[in-house]
C-alpha cells in the first residue's frame, strides 16, 4: 500500500492496484476540506446551553429561601461553590481535551449538566443546591474550555477569527438567555423551581446531539501522526477527522492551565481587561434584582431577568460591532465600557435611577464581551490547536477567580457598611482596575509599535 498527496490536498492511497479518495480534493491547506459555514454556528450552541444553565437559577432563589428557610449568608455559600466547580473543571478541561479531544470532554460535561438540571428541579435542601451549583460549575468550565476550542477546530484554520466571535458570543449570550428564560417561565407556569430546568434539560439534550455530530477537528500537536500535513484521517463527508483524541503528550493531566511561550503577553492583556468586565457584570447580576425591587417596588422575577438579559445582549451585539477592529483596539474600547459601567453604577446607587441602572448594566456588558473577543482573538492568533483548550482555560481562570472573591466579599462588606457604602467601593475599585487594564493594552501596544506593527 502507497499513498501521495495531490497539488489540491487530497490524499489518494493505492490499494491493490486501486484508488481510493482518504479526504476531500477541495479544502483549506492542511488537506481537510472547509466544513460548511452552518456547523461552525451549530458547534456554538452547546456554549450557548451550559451557559444558560449557570445563570438560570439567580431569579429562583427567593423561592427557595422561602421554602427552604436558609439565610442570606448560606446563599453566598450556595453562589461561592459554582465558582469552587467552575475553578476545579478548568485545572483539568483544558488538558484533558486537548490530549484526548472535545468530544470524551463535552459529553460528560453535559450528563453533569443534566445532572444539575435534576438536583435543581427535585431539591427540597440546602445542601442539594449547594451540590446542583457545584455540578453547573464543572459543567461550564468544560464548556468554557473544550467547548469553545470546539468552536474554533470546527471552524478550522482559515476562519479563527470568526470561530473566536462565535465561541465567544455563545457564552455571553447563553449567560443573559439563562435568566430571562427561568424568569419568564416562573412568572407563567406551575411549579417554577421545577418547569425551568426541565425546559433548560431539553436544551442540554439538544446540545449533546450537536457534539455527537460536530465534526470537531483533532487537535494535534506538529509532527503527530494526522497533523497538517501527514495525512489526517478523514471524517463526516470527509470534512474534518473523527474526535477520537488529540495531542497526548507529557505533563500532569490537573495543573494550574498556562499558554505556551510567546503567548504570555496576549494572555495578560487579556485577562487585564476580561477579568475587571466578568467581575462587573457579576457585579451587576448580585446587585441588580435588590436595586430594582427598591426601585421599582415590585418582586417581579421577570424584570430582573430582562436586566440581565440586556446586559449580556449587549455583551453579544458589540462583538459582532467591533468584530474587524484591531484586537488592541477592542481591548481599549472594553475597557472604556468598564469604567463607564461602574462609575454609572455608583450614581445608580445614590441616585435611585433606573436609567442609570440599565444604562451600568449595557455598558459592563459591552465591557466584558469586548475584553472576551479581544482575548480569545488574541490566543486564537498564536497558541496552537493542540494547546487552545488550556489556554481558553488559563484565560478563564483570570476572570471567574477574581469574580469568585467577589462573590463572598459583597456579601460580607454589604453586611458590614450597607448596601450603598459597598457599591460605591466596589464600583470604584473595578473601574480603577478596568483603566489600569486599558493602559497596560495601550503600552504594549505602544512598545511593539515602536518594534514593529502590532498584531491585529
Amino acid at each position: 500500500m502507497s499513498g501521495r498527496r495531490t497539488a489540491a490536498g487530497a490524499v489518494v492511497t493505492v490499494r491493490g492496484g486501486g484508488l481510493r479518495r482518504a479526504d476531500a480534493v477541495e479544502g483549506p491547506a492542511d488537506g481537510r476540506a472547509a466544513v460548511p459555514l452552518w456547523w461552525v454556528w451549530l458547534a456554538a450552541w452547546p456554549v450557548t446551553a451550559v451557559f444558560a444553565l449557570s445563570n438560570a437559577a439567580t431569579p429562583l432563589y427567593v423561592l427557595w429561601q422561602d421554602e427552604l428557610g436558609f439565610s442570606g449568608g448560606t446563599l453566598t455559600v450556595v453562589f461561592a461553590s459554582y465558582i469552587v466547580g467552575l475553578l476545579a473543571s478548568l485545572l483539568c478541561c483544558g488538558v484533558l481535551s486537548d490530549r484526548f479531544g472535545r468530544r470524551p470532554v463535552l459529553l460528560p460535561a453535559l450528563g453533569i449538566a443534566l445532572a444539575a438540571c435534576l438536583m435543581f428541579a427535585t431539591a427540597h435542601h440546602v445542601a442539594v443546591l449547594i451540590v446542583a451549583r457545584l455540578f453547573t460549575g464543572l459543567a461550564v468550565g468544560a464548556a468554557v474550555s473544550a467547548g469553545m476550542a470546539a468552536v474554533t477546530d470546527v471552524a478550522g484554520p482559515d476562519r479563527r477569527r470568526l470561530g473566536a466571535l462565535l465561541a465567544s458570543s455563545a457564552m455571553v449570550f447563553g449567560a443573559g438567555l439563562g435568566p430571562l428564560l427561568s424568569g419568564v417561565l416562573s412568572e407563567t407556569l406551575p411549579a417554577p423551581t421545577v418547569t425551568v430546568f426541565v425546559v433548560e434539560a431539553a436544551l442540554l439534550g439538544t446540545a449533546a446531539l450537536v457534539v455527537w455530530r460536530m465534526p470537531i477537528r483533532r487537535p494535534r500537536a506538529p509532527g503527530a501522526p494526522g497533523a497538517p500535513g501527514e495525512g489526517a484521517a478523514s471524517g463526516p463527508a470527509g470534512a474534518a477527522g473523527p474526535d477520537r483524541g488529540g495531542h497526548r503528550g507529557g505533563g500532569a493531566w490537573v495543573r494550574v492551565p498556562g499558554v505556551p511561550r510567546g503567548s504570555g503577553w496576549h494572555l495578560a492583556l487579556g485577562v487585564a481587561v476580561f477579568g475587571p468586565g466578568i467581575v462587573a457584570t457579576s457585579f451587576v447580576l448580585s446587585l441588580g434584582p435588590s436595586l430594582l425591587t427598591g426601585l421599582l417596588d415590585s418582586d417581579s422575577r421577570v424584570v430582573p431577568g430582562a436586566l440581565a438579559f440586556s446586559m449580556f445582549l449587549a455583551s453579544t451585539c458589540v462583538q459582532f460591532a467591533v468584530q474587524r477592529r484591531s484586537r488592541h483596539t477592542i481591548l481599549v474600547g472594553g475597557a472604556v465600557s468598564i469604567v463607564l459601567g461602574m462609575v454609572t453604577l455608583v450614581v445608580a446607587v445614590h441616585t435611585a435611577a433606573v436609567w442609570a441602572l440599565v444604562a451600568a448594566a449595557v455598558l459592563a456588558g459591552a465591557g466584558q464581551g469586548m475584553g472576551q473577543l479581544g482575548g480569545l482573538s488574541l490566543l486564537n492568533s498564536s497558541v496552537p490547536p493542540h494547546r487552545l483548550a488550556e489556554a481558553n482555560a488559563a484565560f478563564s481562570v483570570g476572570g471567574y477567580a477574581p469574580a469568585g472573591v467577589l462573590a463572598v466579599g459583597a456579601g460580607y462588606l454589604t453586611d458590614a457598611v450597607g448596601l450603598t457604602s459597598a457599591a460605591t467601593t466596589f464600583g470604584l475599585t473595578l473601574a480603577t482596575a478596568a483603566g489600569l487594564g486599558g493602559a497596560l493594552v495601550l503600552a504594549r501596544r505602544s512598545r511593539e509599535g515602536r518594534g514593529g506593527p502590532a498584531p491585529r
